[in-house]
C-alpha cells in the first residue's frame, strides 16, 4: 500500500513539474503529445451591439476575440489538463454609455468534428468612460479537464472552441462579411 502511494505522488508531483505554463518550451518538450487544437468559433468571434440601425453611428458596444493560447499535460492514462489564455478587445461605440459592461463568452470541448462534451460560460466586464473607449483583458482558465478513453488517446482527438455568446441575429451579421471599424482606429 506504502509503495502504491509513493508511485501516485511520485506522478503527481512529476505531472506538476511538467506544467510551467503557457508556451514554456520546456513544458512542452517534457509533453510532446499535442494539445488539443484551440479555435475560435468564427460565427462568434466578435460582437457588434447596435442601438438602432446597423451602422457605424448606431454602435453600441464591440467585441473581438484577438488571440487564444494553450498548454496541456499528460498524465498516464488520466484527462489532460488543459489551460487556455484568451485575449479579448472590447469598444464603446457613439451610442454605448459610460460604466461597467459584461460581456458573455463560451468555452466548449468537443470531440474533433463531433459532438460537445462540456462548455461553460464566462463573463468579462469591460469599464468604459469617455477618455477610455476600449478595453483590452486577458483570461486565463486554467483548469479544462479532457477525458479520454486511455493513454493512447492524444490531444489531437479533442477540440477547444471559444466564442461570444450571440444572439442568432449576431451571428447572421458576423456572416454577412460586413466590417465596421471606427476612422480613428487602427
Amino acid at each position: 500500500m506504502n509503495k502504491l502511494l509513493a508511485g501516485a505522488l511520485i506522478a503527481a508531483v512529476a505531472g506538476v513539474a511538467g506544467c510551467s505554463g503557457l508556451g514554456n518550451k520546456e513544458s512542452r518538450d517534457k509533453n510532446p503529445a499535442p494539445c488539443p487544437n484551440v479555435v475560435v468559433l468564427l460565427d462568434a468571434s466578435r460582437i457588434i451591439e447596435f442601438d438602432g440601425e446597423e451602422r457605424l453611428e448606431d454602435i453600441a458596444y464591440t467585441g473581438e476575440i484577438t488571440n487564444v493560447g494553450i498548454a496541456c499535460r499528460y498524465i498516464e492514462g488520466k484527462p489532460i489538463d488543459a489551460e487556455i489564455s484568451i485575449e479579448l478587445a472590447f469598444g464603446k461605440g457613439p451610442k454605448g454609455q459610460n460604466g461597467d459592461k459584461i460581456f458573455k463568452y463560451f468555452v466548449a470541448v468537443t470531440r474533433k468534428d463531433l459532438e460537445v462534451i462540456a462548455k461553460n460560460e464566462f463573463f468579462v466586464p469591460a469599464k468604459f468612460t469617455d477618455k477610455n473607449t476600449i478595453v483590452v483583458k486577458k483570461e486565463d482558465i486554467d483548469k479544462i479537464n479532457i477525458p479520454r478513453a486511455g493513454e493512447h488517446i492524444s490531444g489531437s482527438n479533442f477540440e477547444i472552441i471559444v466564442g461570444f455568446s450571440v444572439s442568432r441575429d449576431q451571428v447572421i451579421f458576423n456572416r454577412s462579411g460586413k466590417s465596421l471599424k471606427f476612422p480613428n482606429l487602427q
